[in-house]
């Protein structure tokens, strides 16, 4: 079925509040988490909605916890999210990096405490609409429960350590790329679980090291995630580890039950600084329309329609959905209907 955004984003503000959220929060996610779907990041939008409930019913996530700033400095701070939804302590954090940037042109904010964030580019967005270029590095996930190997390896030592950055351009041109440095992402292996299909091929290994395609046997723990790029992806998963989880020393923060097994000595780092750093934004805005033109005006390869650049296919999705409405399963819709009625 093909539902409107703001209908979501209704239902989603509800049900939250229903749970226990206050009604500003509630908002917020609603926000982040339609936008996911309208972007087409499906694993991050209303498909998580389930599982931040069943978290606050386990004690995991503190809905109205307030995130706060305890280590401050001229252009870094470090944020302590309290364990409320991961999308509030992250959208703090970077206005935090933004405010800073926008006094000493570039800044470092890392933050701890953190439940699950949703889509990284959401926030990467933040930091574009104000001319800055922005990175983030996410990791600590695997602390007690990893769930990726390292490359050459056969058991499970890391996790799927989410990266995102982004390039101010314009509305049609902004360069955003937000992925996990795993072939494939957790939440994408729990969809096609549910929906009985199999994965791509080269996403997980088993105990005796092969690969296999069926996301059951990732489910019941006996197979893991794969780095992406070989050692090159390995390469930056860690880099992402490092960054996020140990320069951020979320695992010193962490209060068992909250965050759970995988989130709860996760952290974050954002790092944000000016596009006019070393010349006017003119001049970069100008350099970046010509590379981006030059790159899109090449050939296409054969099975390509068309040479796109990071953004573009979600922009591409977000227009057809904000006309048309967002699909959303029948399955899905049952588990939201019960949250509704229980």
């Amino acid at each position: 079925m093909l539902l409107q955004p703001q209908y979501l984003k209704s239902i989603i503000v509800k049900i939250l509040v229903k749970y226990g959220t206050n009604k500003s929060y509630a908002e917020s996610i609603s926000k982040s988490l339609v936008l996911s779907d309208l972007y087409g990041v499906d694993t991050h939008g209303l498909f998580h909605l389930p599982l931040y409930i069943d978290w606050i019913k386990k004690g995991e996530i503190k809905p109205n916890g307030k995130p706060e700033i305890i280590i401050k400095k001229k252009n870094t701070a470090l944020v302590k999210g309290n364990w409320t939804f991961g999308q509030v302590t992250a959208k703090f954090a970077m206005r935090e990096a933004i405010n800073c940037a926008e006094e000493n042109d570039m800044s470092i904010v890392s933050g701890t405490q953190v439940t699950h964030t949703g889509r990284l580019g959401e926030y990467i967005e933040m930091a574009l609409r104000k001319k800055m270029i922005a990175f983030i590095f996410s990791g600590g996930f695997s602390e007690i429960a990893p769930i990726t190997i390292p490359y050459g390896g056969k058991g499970p030592v890391l996790s799927t350590n989410p990266f995102a950055f982004g390039f101010p351009v314009d509305n049609s041109s902004n360069i955003i790329c937000d992925f996990a440095t795993t072939k494939i992402a957790g939440s994408k292996i729990i969809k096609a679980y549910n929906e009985n299909k199999e994965l791509p091929e080269g996403c997980l290994v088993n105990n005796k090291g092969k690969y296999i395609k069926n996301p059951a046997e990732f489910i019941e723990g006996s197979a893991w995630l794969v780095p992406f790029g070989e050692h090159k992806g390995y390469s930056i998963m860690l880099a992402n580890e490092f960054i996020g989880g140990v320069v951020s020393s979320a695992k010193l923060f962490s209060e068992a039950p909250f965050g759970g097994k995988i989130l709860g000595k996760s952290g974050f780092t954002i790092i944000v600084f000016k596009t006019s750093l070393f010349t006017l934004y003119e001049d970069y805005y100008r350099r970046m329309k010509e590379l981006i033109n030059k790159i899109k005006k090449s050939k296409p390869a054969h099975g390509f329609n068309k040479v796109m650049l990071p953004g573009d296919k979600e922009r591409e999705i977000y227009n057809d959905r904000i006309k048309n409405g967002i699909p959303v399963s029948d399955e899905l819709w049952s588990k939201i209907n019960n949250l509704i009625s229980s």
